[in-house]
């Protein structure tokens, strides 16, 4: 079975910033989070860096990455299963920081690998957009809500 075929609905970006600013809006306090795009086989989610994000010596922070990558798998899962997604939690989450990137914005690119009746699996790759390389990959496990 493709994730396609498990697939309930598939809801775009600015459905999905709606949805979060009804149900979750804490998660937007920070202002810094962006989904450019969200379709079946990919999602895009941008980390507009600022101060609070950049260490010293001019890096943005690992913090700062893993929680773009848990974001946005969270956004990916929501995008595939609609509003029930939203209560879907991480589980567990592994990530290799690869290259130092530069003080910027960071690129997040998730895709599901496979969407079951209990868990959902995701990669996630961390593009420096000043330099564009990837600076880090992310491997995400969720527990989904019962559908």
């Amino acid at each position: 079975m493709s994730i396609q075929d498990s697939v309930t609905t598939t809801l775009d970006a600015a459905t999905i910033e709606k949805l979060l600013d009804t149900r979750f809006p804490q998660i937007h306090a920070n202002g810094r989070h962006f989904i450019e795009e969200v379709t079946p086989e990919l999602t895009r989610v941008r980390l507009a860096a600022d101060d609070r994000n950049i260490r010293p010596g001019g890096t943005v922070s690992g913090p700062a990455m893993f929680t773009l990558a848990d974001f946005s798998v969270y956004v990916a899962i929501i995008g595939q299963l609609g509003e029930s997604g939203i209560d879907a939690v991480t589980t567990n989450m592994n990530i290799s920081f690869l290259a130092k990137p530069e003080a910027g914005d960071i690129l997040c690119r998730v895709r599901l690998l496979r969407v079951g009746r209990k868990l959902a699996v995701a990669e996630a790759e961390l593009t420096s957009c000043a330099a564009g390389k990837i600076v880090a990959r992310a491997v995400a496990t969720y527990a989904l809500p019962a559908r």
